[in-house]
C-alpha cells in the first residue's frame, strides 16, 4: 500500500503544463542551435541531447522535423504580424513613427532569430504547395498589405515617396538578415 502523503512517482498521463513545457523546450532549443550554428537546419540528435528529451517528441508534437521548423516559424513570425497589424490600425501615430517601430520590431526580432528569413524562405521552397500558400497567406500578404497602407499613408501625408511595398519588404528583411546572420 502506498503513503497518501508520497506522491505517485510518474503517471501514463503528463500533467496538464508538461506536454506544454516539452513543446515549448524543443522549440526553444531547436532555436538556440539554429542562431548558434547560424543555420536553418537541425540535428534530431543533438537536439535530443541539447534539449534532455527525447527525440521522438518531435514526432509526438510536430509529426516530423519539417513540422518542428514550421512551428518555429509561426512562433517567431507571429511577433512582427502582430505588431504591424496592430501599427495599422493605430490612428493617433504619423506614418513615420508607425514605420520607424515596426522597423525597430524587426530588427529586435531578427537580433533575437536571425535564422528567420532563411527559415521562411527554406520551408516555402520546400513544402507541398498547400504548406507554401498557408505561409504565404499568414506571413507574407499581411505583410505586404501592412506595407501597402503604411506607405500609402505616408505618401499621402508628403513624407514619403511612392515605393513599391514588396521592394520595402525585400529591402527591410534581406538587410536584417545579413546583418544578423553574416
Amino acid at each position: 500500500m502506498t503513503d497518501p502523503a508520497t506522491p505517485a512517482a510518474s503517471s501514463a498521463v503528463p500533467l496538464p503544463g508538461e506536454a506544454a513545457g516539452a513543446r515549448a523546450l524543443l522549440l526553444e532549443t531547436a532555436s538556440a542551435i539554429m542562431r548558434e550554428g547560424d543555420q536553418v537546419d537541425i540535428s534530431l540528435s543533438e537536439l535530443s541531447l541539447r534539449s534532455g528529451l527525447n527525440s521522438a517528441l518531435v514526432k509526438y508534437y510536430f509529426g516530423n522535423k519539417a513540422g518542428l521548423l514550421t512551428a518555429l516559424l509561426d512562433r517567431d513570425m507571429e511577433a512582427i504580424v502582430t505588431t504591424v497589424d496592430a501599427l495599422v490600425e493605430k490612428g493617433d501615430m504619423d506614418p513615420e513613427a508607425k514605420l520607424r517601430r515596426h522597423i525597430s520590431k524587426v530588427v529586435d526580432t531578427y537580433y533575437a532569430v536571425p535564422y528567420l528569413n532563411r527559415l521562411l524562405m527554406r520551408l516555402v521552397r520546400e513544402s507541398n504547395d498547400a504548406e507554401a500558400k498557408r505561409i504565404a497567406a499568414r506571413y507574407l500578404t499581411p505583410l505586404y498589405h501592412a506595407y501597402e497602407h503604411l506607405i500609402g499613408e505616408g505618401v499621402k501625408a508628403g513624407v514619403f515617396r511612392p515605393i513599391d511595398p514588396q521592394l520595402f519588404y525585400f529591402t527591410l528583411t534581406g538587410a536584417c538578415d545579413r546583418f544578423f546572420s553574416a
